[in-house]
């Protein structure tokens, strides 16, 4: 299924000026917790999406203690029109950065971790293995914490996704980004009905014990309508939870600011969405795919159903009858005997 309108974007140049809507604020640091975390993802060479993406929420994310993980390095292969992180020729993966994205939420003390990573079409698997080592590490060194991950599509190679899926996120988020008709324009050889089928596809590998998650930016030219039937198309492929933001240009030569969304649309669009039948809706102008991201947590049935299955069984209540005792070996049991009847 397709679009037969190519990629169109009505211009007003008054929006492009370096002001912004009184809406549009962001907080710098003031709390000491922010140069703790910032020294210690400095400490551990790690990189996040936070700074790599240049996410107007993270001063407050760092000044409570979060941040999102960006695993694989800091270049990207793919040159999105609306994303800050670099594109250029990736440097090998690190064999230790699962140990060490593992030390930062042990050192954090995190309930809640989201691990993303820039699109890798340059291995085979898309880097989907490395997701896998990360989640594995996570959880051994971290056990009880909820997973995120935040994924590229792979290329929509079924047994990349499949690898991740294996290591039993809770939550799989892959963003959809922006409507059908701009996809084109906005997203670099990503796919509007590709992305789609890999939300699917991550749900049923899982037999639905997964919670799924997507993302749009608004204020790229989109219509209600079209937002709407991204809300229809995100509904039909298994997912649950929908993210709403603002785009903001990170730089001149990335895609121009078309409209500022007020708070009050946003807050319109989330009944509007609850209403279609998503669970959980994060709707506003400075709203990110892991902002706040804490505050969502999965189906309780879908996190003890990914535990028992880590545990490798489905039903924890055993009975005495489901214990095989050995039988006593014959000299064992007379030597019983004996010493009953000597007392």
């Amino acid at each position: 299924m397709s679009c037969n309108a190519g990629p169109r974007m009505k211009m007003d140049p008054t929006l492009h000026t370096d002001k912004k809507p009184s809406w549009i604020k962001v907080r710098l640091p003031n709390n000491p917790v922010f140069w703790d975390t910032k020294s210690m993802v400095k400490d551990l060479n790690l990189v996040t999406v936070c700074e790599e993406a240049q996410c107007p929420n993270r001063w407050e994310c760092w000044g409570q203690g979060t941040a999102t993980f960006m695993i694989a390095g800091e270049k990207c292969t793919r040159a999105c029109g609306f994303c800050a992180v670099k594109t250029a020729r990736p440097d090998p993966l690190e064999d230790d950065e699962p140990q060490r994205v593992a030390e930062a939420t042990r050192r954090m003390k995190l309930k809640h971790v989201v691990i993303t990573a820039v699109a890798r079409d340059d291995l085979k698997d898309g880097g989907a293995e490395h997701f896998k080592k990360v989640i594995t590490e996570i959880r051994a060194v971290n056990p009880g914490i909820i997973i995120e991950v935040l994924v590229p599509d792979f290329n929509d190679r079924d047994w990349a996704l499949q690898m991740v899926m294996d290591a039993r996120p809770h939550i799989f988020n892959h963003n959809l980004e922006t409507v059908e008709r701009l996809t084109p324009l906005v997203r670099s050889r990503a796919k509007y009905w590709r992305s789609l089928a890999v939300l699917k596809k991550s749900s049923e590998m899982v037999d639905g014990k997964v919670a799924v998650k997507s993302g749009l930016m608004l204020g790229l030219g989109e219509t209600q309508e079209e937002i709407e039937k991204a809300m229809d198309d995100l509904l039909d492929h298994n997912v649950t939870v929908l993210t709403l933001g603002q785009y903001l240009r990170p730089t001149p030569r990335h895609l121009p600011v078309v409209e500022y969304i007020t708070p009050e649309k946003f807050d319109e669009l989330k009944e509007i969405a609850l209403a279609k039948g998503f669970r959980h809706v994060a709707s506003g102008p400075l709203v990110r795919s892991s902002y706040h991201a804490a505050d969502f947590r999965p189906e309780l049935d879908v996190v003890d159903d990914i535990e028992a299955a880590l545990r490798g069984t489905s039903d924890l209540e055993l009975k005495p009858s489901d214990l095989a005792i050995p039988p006593a070996k014959a000299d064992v049991f007379q030597a019983t005997l004996n010493q009953e009847a000597a007392q």
